[in-house]
């Protein structure tokens, strides 16, 4: 249908005094948990990178696999067949870092579509703290998205869901840049 012919069905039917409304999806986003304890995963790690870190594949929501490096006491987590050329593959915190044991995926009709991880971290021995990583899961590449900050937030996760669901669908890779949020849900940068 044309937008003139919409435009004028709609004019046609508000003088009859009907409404036409939005209906929203009848699919809502939910979550899915996998443990992400790198004991029982598979150590993949190439002979020529053993002296400088590890890399485990874990099993995944649905078939999909999570691979977990370990470099320069820093975590990098990427998604997929092809994850090792992701983008998140080259992603981590700026501070020494472990991930928690549990991996949160945002589901939509049974397929993922972002996932929520939680970064422990260290600053050089000046203090540590938590920070959740909302991570984008696309069709080719995997990238964060935002990063929360779970001592400023009281209800943190909540909060990474949100931005899972309103903002890894239209984030990109290639163009956009992560945001961090800092207390009360505002972002900070």
């Amino acid at each position: 249908m044309s937008g003139r012919l919409i435009g004028t069905i709609a004019t046609a039917l508000g003088s009859c005094g009907v409404v036409l409304a939005t209906v929203p999806s009848a699919v809502a986003a939910e979550s899915a948990y996998t443990p992400l304890v790198l004991d029982k995963c598979d150590n993949v790690t190439p002979p020529a990178f053993a002296e400088h870190g590890a890399v485990f594949r874990c099993k995944g929501y649905g078939g999909m696999a999570a691979r977990v490096a370990e470099g320069d006491l820093r975590m990098f987590v990427s998604y997929g067949p092809h994850a090792k050329d992701q983008t998140a593959a080259g992603q981590t915190l700026p501070m020494f870092n472990t991930i928690g044991e549990t991996l949160e995926w945002r589901v939509e009709a049974g397929k993922p579509f972002a996932t929520i991880l939680r970064y422990h971290w260290d600053s050089d021995g000046l203090g540590g703290g938590s920070t959740l990583v909302v991570t984008k899961l696309g069709n080719t590449n995997a990238c964060h998205v935002a990063y929360v900050r779970a001592e400023e937030n009281p209800d943190a996760n909540k909060l990474a869901r949100e931005i899972a669901d309103k903002d890894a669908g239209r984030f990109s890779c290639e163009r956009d840049r992560p945001r961090t949020y800092g207390a009360g849900g505002q972002p900070v940068d």
